[in-house]
């Protein structure tokens, strides 16, 4: 038992005593070959952005246009049939984002945790997970969801040989396999 606490207790010290030290040193990344890491300036716009970032910034405003309508497109990976179409109001959101974190330690203070402060309940817990720029937390998942434009709420778990295809704008597909917003006949 007393060998556990000590175990325990090295797993704790171990953040704390590479902390700032490693993260603080500026010498070059150089694999076992010797090569250094290699870098290039890459160039921005006049607001200073990159492709990348003005892309990412893009797909967040098109993401959170109120009233925005999207097309989600269910493909077979091996016929390229379209297996399920429908509306998406608003946008699809992957099972796994949250609006708090999974993750949380309270009790500490910020610099003997060294998380970000989150409230919880009132109370300010610690965690060290990131706030995406989407402002969830979480990751993409093993299903999707949505509501279409009828308010009628879908769920689709994500299998083997299945292409998923999001779009603003609908596209010309000769058959669909099962229409979402084909309204179901009544018995």
């Amino acid at each position: 038992m007393k060998d556990l606490a000590w175990t325990f207790i090295a797993f704790l010290a171990v953040p704390f005593l590479l902390g700032a030290d490693s993260c603080d040193r500026h010498e070059q990344t150089t694999s076992d070959s010797g090569i250094q890491k290699a870098s290039v300036k890459v160039p921005t716009d006049p607001e200073g952005f990159s492709i990348e970032q003005r892309n990412i910034m893009n797909r967040l405003l098109a993401d959170n246009k109120p009233g925005s309508v999207k097309h989600l497109y269910v493909i077979s990976a091996m016929s390229g049939q379209v297996l399920i179409y429908s509306t998406v109001k608003g946008k699809v959101t992957s099972s796994h984002k949250r609006l708090s974190p999974k993750t949380v330690a309270s009790g500490y203070s910020n610099g003997g945790f060294g998380g970000l402060p989150v409230t919880i309940n009132g109370g300010t817990c610690y965690t060290g997970e990131i706030l995406g720029d989407d402002g969830s937390y979480g990751d993409s998942s093993e299903y999707i969801f949505w509501w279409d434009v009828r308010g009628v709420y879908h769920q689709h778990y994500i299998a083997g040989g299945q292409i998923l295809h999001i779009s603003d704008q609908p596209m010309a597909v000769k058959e669909i396999v099962l229409n979402m917003e084909t309204a179901a006949s009544k018995p």
